[in-house]
């Protein structure tokens, strides 16, 4: 914490009345090896004005680099109001409403988010979110098997083409409960769902379909036909949707008229900065017919015996503390600072701003492209359309490139080799939000020529040694 009020008189009064003769009594459970000693290696104490100054030094070494990573965590401005008022004491320390009387403040601001959610995803129902997009995924799948009461199937259709995480984060949380994830394959060529792949599966048992949009090559699907095809196929559909495109797109409420049965995906689009990984938050939206199986909360407006608005917890007969084994997931916290954040930040936006945003990051990422693929030796991998970010092949291995932009303070992407090998090593995912200007673009461009350009001076000076 960066302030400690307590004196050492204070501490030694505190020590004295719980019987401790020091601060590291406190600790003595933890097993001698396990302790890490006495940090003889750490220098003198520093006052705080000192160590402000150290730290910021630090952080000023680290440089301010250009990033072009997105794989499911973007670079977007963020309005100063939004977190300047989510972090007031009154929505910081009131995360979690489990008295609806005493947390009217909290319980409206997820009435609105719920609200905003259903009308961006033009679904009936939202909850109030959960851990992340990778969890509210895994969700989805748990409440499609339960829900789908005319298929007795525990088999889900996912495809090989969603966020790596995603699927590694679903097969850990429904391996043990007799759920089978079936891969489908990708389309060599656009990048898209393989439609003779899916088409194997016609007239079989499945709970679902999953269907991403982007997929996480950034690639576009045809969410309708995926869609219709579900449903012919006696399905559930669950689109896991990028919240910031469903602006521009069709909302998964609308797919193929009938809709998606479950809608989810990150929240971090929407006023979530970079922070390291976290945290971020899960959205789930569906239809009103399966909203008795939908976890985490759901808020609902009223009025008192006097006439005046209230919000107040709904369905609470699903949660753990009622039903226990048979509830749905209880999710507890329920992210609330970054749906906090989330709710200010689209109330700033509107629609039309959300919308114009989308529309620059997919301006910014053909620019990208283009600058990129006109040095004559990177070509796009996939013919599908794109959002976000789009996979090019390089001449040489991602990996080396990657290293060597990142010592020139450029991000430059991600590199695909460890979770699609079928790729090769020279597959580069790139991404560009609205944050990118023509200057930061212009930049990676030209470490990436002088990359492309090393690498023929070192082949010309082998090729010389040789001759």
């Amino acid at each position: 914490m960066p302030f400690i009020p307590h004196t050492e008189e204070e501490t030694r009064e505190m020590l004295d009345a719980i019987g401790a003769d020091s601060i590291d009594e406190l600790f003595d459970e933890i097993p001698h090896n396990l302790r890490c000693g006495d940090l003889a290696t750490l220098g003198p104490g520093l006052w705080e004005q000192e160590i402000s100054q150290l730290m910021q030094e630090k952080a000023r070494s680290d440089g301010q680099p250009l990033c072009f990573i997105g794989a499911g965590a973007y670079d977007h401005h963020v309005p100063a109001a939004v977190w300047q008022l989510a972090t007031r004491g009154e929505f910081y320390t009131a995360y979690t409403p489990y008295q609806a009387e005493a947390s009217q403040g909290t319980l409206q601001l997820l009435y609105e988010y719920q609200s905003m959610m259903t009308e961006l995803m033009a679904m009936e129902v939202s909850n109030a979110s959960l851990y992340d997009g990778a969890s509210a995924l895994a969700e989805a799948v748990l409440m499609a098997v339960r829900a789908h009461r005319k298929s007795k199937s525990r088999r889900i259709l996912l495809p090989r083409s969603l966020h790596p995480h995603y699927r590694a984060t679903v097969h850990t949380l429904v391996k043990n409960q007799g759920i089978e994830l079936v891969e489908l394959a990708y389309d060599g060529s656009t990048g898209q769902i393989d439609q003779n792949d899916l088409e194997k599966y016609r007239n079989e048992d499945f709970a679902a379909l999953v269907i991403p949009q982007p997929n996480f090559f950034g690639v576009l699907e045809d969410t309708d036909w995926l869609t219709g095809w579900s449903h012919d196929n006696g399905m559930l559909a669950i689109g896991v949707v990028n919240p910031l495109l469903m602006s521009i797109l069709a909302p998964p409420g609308t797919w193929a008229e009938t809709g998606v049965d479950i809608a989810c995906g990150d929240g971090q689009p929407l006023g979530a900065p970079l922070s390291s990984g976290g945290p971020y938050f899960g959205f789930m939206c569906c239809t009103q017919k399966l909203v008795r199986q939908m976890p985490g909360r759901i808020i609902g407006r009223t009025v008192d015996l006097d006439g005046k608005q209230g919000f107040a917890l709904t369905l609470q007969a699903r949660e753990q503390h009622i039903r226990r084994s048979k509830a749905t997931s209880n999710i507890c916290t329920n992210q609330g600072l970054m749906v906090t954040a989330a709710t200010i930040h689209m109330s700033l936006m509107g629609a039309d701003g959300l919308a114009r945003v989308a529309r620059k990051c997919h301006r910014n990422l053909n620019l990208l492209k283009e600058k990129l693929t006109a040095l004559g030796e990177i070509e796009p991998l996939f013919s599908g359309p794109a959002f976000h970010e789009t996979v090019l092949r390089l001449p040489l291995e991602a990996k080396r490139v990657l290293r060597t932009l990142a010592a020139h303070n450029v991000l430059g992407g991600y590199d695909l080799s460890r979770h699609y090998p079928e790729l090769g090593d020279n597959a580069l995912l790139v991404c560009a939000t609205e944050n990118r200007s023509a200057q930061d673009m212009d930049k990676y461009r030209l470490k990436m020529e002088q990359v492309l350009a090393s690498r023929r001076q070192g082949a010309c000076a082998t090729m010389a040694k040789f001759d």
